[in-house]
């Protein structure tokens, strides 16, 4: 289904804050509250909404290390790049990237503490026969977090 202004507009607005109300939504897009209603279960249905989150303040659960990591693989076959992005799917990876250039994957971490990230290398990545190498960068501060696409 092609977009319009409109639905552009709702998706602009939902991912700041999705929990604003059908009628104040309504109001902001010049639509109607069924109207609009309709139209986010279209973007629902259609896959452009893919889920409805919310946003943790990190620091505030104990995770107040962000760490971003390059890793190198030995072998790039199918079932051992599954296996691999399996691995790397554990509650500490916040995104993982495939990616091209030196590093085959790029993954940012958030963890509690400097020992709790040593844990993790031994389990992620020395231990993992196909992992070639790695490389971490320590977040001195987080300047910009979104999941805003628009």
């Amino acid at each position: 289904m092609p977009l319009d202004k409109y639905d552009y507009a709702l998706l602009e607005r939902l991912q700041k804050n999705c929990q604003v109300p059908l009628r104040e939504l309504a109001e902001q897009v010049h639509l109607s509250t069924a109207s609009v209603q309709r139209r986010i279960q279209k973007l629902k249905d259609d896959g452009y909404i893919e889920a409805h989150v919310a946003v943790l303040a990190p620091n505030k659960l104990d995770k107040v290390i962000t760490i971003l990591v390059e890793v190198q693989v030995d072998k790039t076959q199918a079932e051992d790049m599954k296996l691999l992005k399996e691995s790397f799917s554990g509650p500490e990876v916040q995104q993982c990237y495939y990616v091209t250039g030196e590093a085959d994957f790029m993954l940012v971490l958030l963890v509690p503490d400097m020992e709790r990230f040593q844990i993790l290398c031994d389990e992620l990545f020395h231990h993992n026969p196909n992992v070639k190498s790695f490389r971490t960068m320590v977040s001195l501060e987080r300047v910009k977090v979104s999941l805003d696409v628009l």
